[in-house]
């Protein structure tokens, strides 16, 4: 009875959490579509229904816990792969990111001019009997009254109006003035609003009072796909990668532009546009230098104190708890901190060494800095794998290579090194991905500087290649993100291969085969 009791109980609680979560997935679904965000709706739906048949029948019962981390895997590391490649694909810049109708309509919005004699107007925003938008306009000098609604306009009889002692007037018979609340309710309307003067001008609304004279000055021809300048009789046709462009001069280009397909253009850039090309490979090969010193380095300091803490000493587990300090400490406090310390003026480290070092100014000093700092988070880390690891070897191969007269350094080379190497080989070639992609000690420290930005340089003298795509992405000049996706893909490839390459060098899994 009480196993039966048990099983209802569980059975509801499993139909209570499924109902909620499947409530807050239609609830997602719902908000996504209306969004226009079809692709994470179809995804959600998918997931409804597969947890739908998982959890509510018994059609297969290891689906019951492979079924969530399915789904975030999906969501959180395919999905974004597959959104950058997709990306890298594309011409996807500042100026670029928006769709093509969209760039359109904004072309055509900001591709208008006001007249030669920059004309305006004293205006009073109404409507008409029928609700429409329209506008009573003054031209004093002229002397001049008229109603312009969206669609047509209207001259007035200056007789039969009630002019003040600015040559305005404030109503005309039929028209109804908006009060300031009303207005305010229209403004979005208002601001994109254009009211009739003539065939080939409009009055645009300026500060709710004043009436700008203006005409198109660019006209979009939909059937041939292309904007005419009616001033100048140039014309700008789809050049294929984003952008309306000069017919007579290909350079010059209407903005916005708009996201477009340029399949492969984006990688070829990477090795034909030398402004790209030049500072990538720098960054590549200091990129390489830093996550491979930063690997001997830490590894090495690691192992020379795991050697001296594996011996008896007075005080041994003070000294432990003192040396995993800094990776006790949040990475961030400490990058910061050191930042501090290597400040000229006031740092720690010129005073301690009554030096007067401009450590961010000098690219030698400041990639020096950027290897001692790291050097100081990651050497924790490797003591700890080394300790464990020079306690997992027998003492018997030690003891009887003595015995046989070898000294000290023969028995650390040719026994303890390679029986550690095999434990630690893949541990290194994970720490050497991971400083690869070491972001924060480099914006945290350096700002991947010391860089020449008035010169027109992105990449900084510390930079590695994910903050050097960063600062294209997302950079205060022109934010590439076509450029940084298709980086992107190709440090996820060269990661994988040396991981893959590191690995079966060790030949860690061999044992598994």
């Amino acid at each position: 009875m009480e196993t039966l009791f048990k099983r209802k109980v569980t059975v509801t609680l499993k139909y209570i959490v499924v109902t909620f979560v499947a409530s807050l997935l239609l609830m997602l679904i719902m908000s996504s579509f209306a969004k226009r965000e079809y692709a994470i709706s179809i995804f959600l739906g998918f997931a409804l229904f597969a947890m739908a048949i998982t959890y509510l029948t018994n059609f297969s019962i290891p689906m019951k816990f492979f079924l969530p981390g399915m789904f975030f895997l999906i969501a959180f590391v395919v999905g974004p792969i597959l959104y950058t490649v997709a990306m890298s694909a594309f011409h996807y810049e500042t100026g670029n990111y928006i769709s093509k109708p969209e760039a359109i309509t904004q072309i055509l919005s900001t591709g208008v001019r006001p007249d030669a004699d920059q004309t305006t107007f004293d205006i009073v925003i109404g409507e008409d009997a029928g609700k429409k938008l329209e506008i009573l306009a003054s031209d004093p000098l002229n002397k001049k009254y008229f109603i312009s609604s969206l669609t047509s306009k209207i001259d007035l009889d200056a007789s039969t109006l009630k002019i003040d002692e600015n040559g305005d007037v404030a109503t005309a018979p039929g028209f109804h003035a908006l009060t300031p609340s009303e207005q305010s309710a229209l403004d979005a309307q208002l601001g994109q609003a254009r009211f009739v003067y003539s065939s080939d001008y409009f009055i645009t609304i300026e500060g709710g009072t004043l009436g700008s004279l203006k005409r198109q000055t660019l006209t979009y021809d939909k059937t041939s796909d292309t904007f005419k300048n009616v001033l100048t009789g140039a014309i700008y046709k789809d050049n294929g990668t984003g952008d309306f462009a000069n017919v007579a001069n290909k350079a010059e280009i209407l903005q916005p532009g708009w996201r477009a397909p340029i399949w492969f253009a984006n990688y070829t850039k990477l090795f034909t546009d030398p402004q790209i090309r030049k500072p990538l490979i720098r960054v590549f090969i200091w990129t390489v230098v830093f996550a491979s010193l930063t690997v001997l380095t830490q590894f090495a300091l690691g192992l020379l104190i795991a050697l001296v803490m594996n011996r008896k000493l007075f005080g041994r587990r003070i000294y432990r708890s003192i040396i995993i300090l800094p990776y006790a400490m949040p990475s961030i406090m400490s990058i910061l901190i050191w930042g501090g310390m290597f400040d000229t003026e006031f740092g720690a480290i010129n005073h301690l060494f009554g030096t007067h070092v401009h450590w961010f100014q000098s690219p030698l000093y400041a990639r020096l800095a950027v290897i001692i700092v790291n050097l100081w988070l990651g050497f924790p880390y490797f003591y700890l794998i080394c300790s464990g690891a020079l306690q997992a070897i027998p003492a018997e191969l030690s003891e009887a290579a003595a015995i046989d007269g070898a000294s000290s350094g023969q028995i650390f080379r040719k026994i303890t090194l390679p029986l550690l190497l095999q434990v630690v080989s893949p541990l290194l070639v994970a720490s050497f991905a991971f400083n690869f992609n070491n972001f924060n000690i480099i914006y945290l420290l350096t700002g991947g500087g010391p860089s020449n930005t008035l010169g027109g340089d992105v990449a900084g003298s510390t930079d590695i290649l994910i903050s050097y795509t960063y600062k294209i992405a997302f950079g205060a000049g022109t934010q590439n993100l076509g450029l940084a996706s298709a980086i992107s893909v190709v440090i996820f490839f060269i990661i994988a291969s040396i991981s893959l390459y590191g690995i079966r060098r060790s030949k860690v899994l061999d044992s598994f085969a």
